[in-house]
């Protein structure tokens, strides 16, 4: 039978942890990851992967990480869904920036894809925000959020969220002040739970078409997902049909297209899904949805109210400056701009992703 732990406060950080109810005060107590020596590092079993596409979060950079326990047995492979998790997993996503010159000043990088980033072994060169957690209880996933304090050494519980005044630095557009922003508790099921009816929380990143792709943990950048099966985390894949992936949208020698799907299923599916949270939109941002008005091809909205900006269709082939759908990813109006969470910033480079491939598509709408 899987254990788990009640108090932390007399525990070290020599081993992951689960807790069966209640949540701990403090990150450390669940033993995943370890920042005393100055250096971020990983506690044995938890395991670092990585996402084709990774969903924009105003440029932090993220560092995911995966912990099943030995006693508790490997998931269940699952075709194009994320594997049945047993008990006591436990799923984090730590959200960082490489400092500035500034005191509230972060910089603004290219994520970096295939191995964790370096400069966590130089944790002062780094402004550690918040760490996720999804924990696999026995009444399904629980979403949790904790915030770094001042001096880095440990991240504290939060049920309501936090905000951070901050000032994104780069070489293309100077500063941008914006307020980094930790989702509250009920906030974690509006990315959380892609079924409208349910309203379960899932772990999304961990779909086959997400996770599908090399990952350097050592001197060897092995598949992410035969790893996993190799270290008896997960079990079934060799029964599975073949895995299909997502492409990293950063690719310039992938597709457009298949780029642009991509940026769309990681950043949108989860409530544009035919039983998503945006099910009325008729909107179908998945990468199982059809070209066409189900995927927002002269597609006349029917609940973005002001959020249109005057335009009439989702998407207007050959015609970005009049689709909805780039104009709510580009304007940062909280009252139109999607994602709704997550983002205060524009996402240039993936608005601009966007903007080349509607330009390209061919055709014509009609009033």
């Amino acid at each position: 039978m899987l254990s788990a732990c009640s108090s932390g406060k007399d525990l070290t950080n020599d081993a992951p942890r689960f807790f069966a109810e209640e949540n701990p005060v403090h990150l450390s107590e669940w033993g995943l990851m370890d920042v005393s020596g100055g250096a971020l590092e990983l506690s044995d079993g938890v395991v670092a992967y990585d996402l084709n596409s990774a969903l924009f979060t105003d440029y932090a950079l993220k560092l995911r990480t995966i912990w099943v326990p030995e006693e508790a047995g490997p998931a269940l492979y699952r075709d194009n869904d994320y594997p049945d998790f047993p008990v006591g997993t436990v799923i984090s996503k730590t959200f960082y920036y490489p400092r500035g010159t500034g005191e509230n000043d972060v910089l603004k990088v290219t994520d970096t894809h295939g191995e964790t980033n370096p400069i966590l072994q130089q944790l002062d060169r780094v402004r550690l925000m918040e760490t996720r957690l999804l924990v696999r209880r026995d009444v399904g996933w629980d979403a949790v959020s904790y915030v770094w304090n001042d001096d880095q050494s440990d991240a504290r519980l939060t049920k309501i969220g936090d905000a951070q005044r901050l000032t994104l630095m780069s070489e293309d557009h100077g500063g941008e002040a914006f307020a980094y922003i930790v989702p509250d508790i009920n906030q974690c099921a509006g990315c959380h739970a892609p079924n409208n009816t349910t309203r379960e929380i899932v772990p999304l990143g961990m779909r086959p078409r997400h996770i599908n792709k090399p990952y350097r943990h050592d001197e060897n950048a092995v598949n992410q997902i035969e790893h996993l099966q190799l270290i008896g985390d997960l079990q079934g894949l060799d029964d599975a049909a073949p895995v299909q992936a997502n492409v990293d949208w950063t690719d310039g020698q992938q597709p457009l297209n298949a780029r642009a799907r991509s940026y769309l299923d990681i950043n949108c599916s989860h409530c544009h899904n035919p039983v998503g949270p945006a099910d009325t939109s008729g909107l179908d941002l998945s990468m199982d949805a059809l070209s066409g008005p189900e995927l927002g091809v002269c597609k006349l909205p029917i609940a973005a109210g002001a959020g249109t900006g005057g335009r009439a269709f989702s998407i207007v082939p050959g015609d970005p400056d009049a689709s909805i759908l780039l104009h709510r990813v580009e304007t940062t109006n909280p009252g139109a701009m999607m994602p709704e969470l997550g983002r205060a910033l524009q996402h240039r480079e993936g608005a601009q992703l966007l903007r080349d491939w509607i330009a390209e598509m061919e055709g014509t709408c009609s009033t």
